[in-house]
């Protein structure tokens, strides 16, 4: 039996070791950074599967035109009118009932083992959670342009200009990431993607249907009212209708912004002091 040798080229060695030995070291990303690189990742998602958009495209088309048609004559006379009062709110409900995306996702990791394998990755710890959520602004971006282009060609014909369909927008977005850290700190205590979806629909669902969406709280019992009232998804909506229509008041805005802080304030900690003890 004979052994054969293969030998590496000539020069291979020395150019290996000259890369190896005098090239630096490249910079260890920012917080920034890695959390940009993150969102790629999950805008990448879209790519291969791009099913996820179903929720933000699909889903906001039937539910405008279902709600416009079937209650804007019973409840304002046509849904020429009634959608005047009405894309405001479904832009919120569809955009809100998409917040337990990145939740899912997480938990999919989990099960999955890439958790682990990103948790061992030197960066920034919360870049993984920030980055995802990052990458879920843009799918509500996508889902408010939806509602509000189908709005305009329905008729819809907001009194505050491009300006106020921007702002509502805007604020809408700033709400709905806010929102996703509680879900997010669901995806990381539940145990499948399952369970998390369903424990986040059986919240979301009384917390958007009862609001001021669809009907006026005037004309609901005291008891349904004082809850619909106290809604944030009805300041919301509140809010977004105002600047929509160029009638929304300070205090409106400040008030969905004060209760941002607040779902930021209490459940990014504690979604950050889960991701960072979580086995």
């Amino acid at each position: 039996m004979t052994a054969t040798t293969t030998r590496s080229p000539a020069g291979t060695d020395e150019r290996l070791h000259t890369a190896l030995a005098h090239r630096a070291r490249p910079p260890r990303p920012g917080p920034v950074t890695a959390s940009l690189v993150f969102g790629w990742r999950a805008l990448l998602k879209i790519k291969h599967v791009p099913e996820q958009l179903f929720d933000v495209t699909v889903f906001p088309v039937l539910f405008l035109l279902m709600f416009t048609f079937l209650f804007g004559g019973a409840l304002a006379g046509s849904p020429d009118v009634y959608i005047q009062t009405l894309l405001p709110g479904i832009l919120v409900m569809t955009v809100v009932m998409i917040t337990m995306y990145t939740a899912v996702v997480l938990n999919t990791d989990i099960q999955k083992g890439v958790f682990d394998r990103i948790r061992s990755l030197p960066v920034w710890r919360p870049a993984a959670l920030a980055g995802a959520l990052l990458g879920d602004a843009v799918r509500y971006t996508v889902a408010s342009t939806v509602v509000v282009v189908l709005g305009l060609a329905l008729g819809f014909r907001p009194q505050g200009g491009a300006a106020g369909v921007l702002a509502a927008v805007a604020v809408l977005v700033a709400f709905c990431y806010s929102l996703s850290w509680l879900w997010s700190m669901l995806g990381l205590v539940l145990r499948t993607p399952n369970s998390v979806m369903s424990v986040s629909m059986m919240v979301l669902f009384p917390g958007t249907f009862l609001t001021n969406v669809f009907v006026d709280p005037a004309t609901m019992p005291g008891w349904l009212r004082a809850f619909v009232e106290a809604n944030p998804v009805t300041h919301l909506v509140t809010a977004v209708r105002g600047l929509v229509h160029g009638t929304a008041a300070a205090s409106e805005v400040a008030l969905v912004f004060a209760e941002c802080a607040v779902l930021v304030g209490v459940f990014a900690p504690l979604t950050l002091y889960l991701y960072n003890r979580r086995n």
